[in-house]
């Protein structure tokens, strides 16, 4: 049985800037896969951070937990004009995944918002449709985890007029996909001058590491607190 003290112990660890992004993430997901309200708390609080990159995917979290309780701070998110928009994107997504029908008709009116991000269609995949389609691509083909999906990925990793929020989406594909020709594309671009590019790269290949060492789980903000404790 988790202890609130141990929510509390990871969460600091979540809302910290001066902890390393990797540190960061691995309490996230921790929080996510413990629930429960401290746990959305604590992941709610956090997006007053400066990194687009986090607050996505503290967005992306939320909606995976499919608690009705995160759905507030999802709406404030959503309807943020300040936030970044692949953090609005991601808030929306979030809604849908928790599927309470109190939001179909804030969702509906969204989809009409005037931030949308497009470019000229052309052939298939991940040169094709919205930034947010290409995103959701790369996302799938990371899910996949099959190297044939590597030169592709990294193709777009590598086109620096890409949308950054479809070649965030590829590093991270890029990390649980875990070959070694992952690793070339994802070093190359550890110093991108896209910041949501750079921070994910450096998530990314601490997925690589995860994926290729023998750690049992990605998500382990409880054993690092207990490590640091005992």
């Amino acid at each position: 049985m988790v202890t609130e003290q141990e929510v509390d112990a990871i969460g600091q660890t979540l809302v910290d800037p001066k902890q390393p992004l990797q540190a960061r993430f691995r309490a996230l997901f921790t929080l996510r896969g413990l629930g429960g309200p401290g746990a959305i708390a604590w992941i709610s609080q956090a997006f007053g951070d400066d990194s687009a990159l986090l607050k996505h995917e503290l967005a992306y979290c939320l909606g995976q937990m499919q608690d009705a309780r995160a759905i507030p701070v999802l709406v404030d998110v959503l309807q943020d004009t300040r936030q970044e928009p692949m953090v609005r994107h991601e808030a929306g997504e979030a809604l849908g995944a928790i599927g309470d029908p109190e939001v179909l008709e804030l969702l509906k009116q969204y989809s009409s918002d005037p931030v949308i991000e497009r470019v000229p269609l052309s052939p298939a995949g991940l040169h094709c449709g919205s930034a947010l389609f290409r995103h959701e691509v790369g996302y799938v083909l990371g899910q996949l985890q099959h190297e044939a999906a590597v030169p592709q990925l990294a193709a777009a990793l590598a086109r620096c007029a890409e949308n950054p929020m479809v070649r965030h989406e590829c590093a991270e594909a890029l990390g649980a996909i875990a070959r070694p020709a992952c690793l070339a594309a994802l070093q190359a671009h550890a110093d991108d001058p896209e910041r949501v590019v750079r921070e994910s790269c450096e998530v990314a290949l601490d997925m690589y590491e995860h994926e290729t060492g023998r750690a049992f789980q990605y998500a382990d903000g409880l054993e690092q607190l207990h490590g640091a404790t005992s």
